[in-house]
């Protein structure tokens, strides 16, 4: 008996295993491709498994897109949150980390907020709440970083936009211009919004 109960323990962890993995594989393939790109049939074999065993895992594709894109959309928050704690300057390393040459070269790693704006509208309602709240995320460590609600709502539209862009150009010097120019705007909203009289002073 304790060998069965010990062989089902570890079919569970062996299942949970095959279930990370697939929902690893699509997230990064989803931010490379689009959430309608990869069927589930190369997912699965990129994962390793049988199209037919997709079924003891997900109740359909789309709960799979589901996890997926809530995986990738917080995938990056550790990162980045010790990539701040770090830095001199936080802002600063936030603006290099986003609108950066290895971020538009690497969309399966990067953030999902720019590799999925254009999917997420036509996605079910699960989808559309995680990236909202990944987008209320962002504004929040910018809000903290700029010290003002309409200049993190501004700069995340500038980086997100920058690098949306940039990936459609290509890499090369009008890409690199985009990038630079965006970094420069939020750094530039940075040092105006901290010139600024406080209201005690007006």
């Amino acid at each position: 008996m304790s060998r069965i109960i010990h062989g089902m323990g570890h079919s569970r962890e062996d299942k949970a295993r095959s279930h990370q993995r697939i929902v690893e594989i699509a997230a990064r393939r989803f931010r490379e491709s689009g959430t309608t790109g990869p069927g589930v049939a190369e997912l699965m074999q990129e994962a390793g498994l049988t199209h037919g065993g997709f079924y003891k895992h997900f109740g359909s594709r789309d709960d799979l897109v589901a996890e997926a894109v809530q995986r990738a959309l917080v995938e990056n928050d550790g990162v980045l949150t010790e990539l701040l704690a770090e830095a001199d300057d936080p802002l600063v390393a936030f603006v290099d980390w986003y609108a950066s040459a290895e971020h538009r070269d690497g969309p399966g790693s990067g953030c999902a907020v720019v590799a999925l704006g254009a999917d997420v509208p036509r996605s079910d309602p699960r989808v559309r709440a995680a990236y909202s709240a990944q987008v209320q995320r962002y504004l929040a460590r910018l809000e903290s970083l700029l010290g003002d609600r309409r200049r993190a709502v501004a700069a995340l539209g500038t980086l997100v936009g920058s690098v949306l862009v940039a990936r459609a150009v290509g890499p090369g010097a009008l890409s690199e211009e985009i990038l630079a120019a965006a970094r420069d705007a939020v750094t530039t909203s940075a040092r105006a919004g901290a010139a600024e009289p406080s209201g005690a002073d007006a």
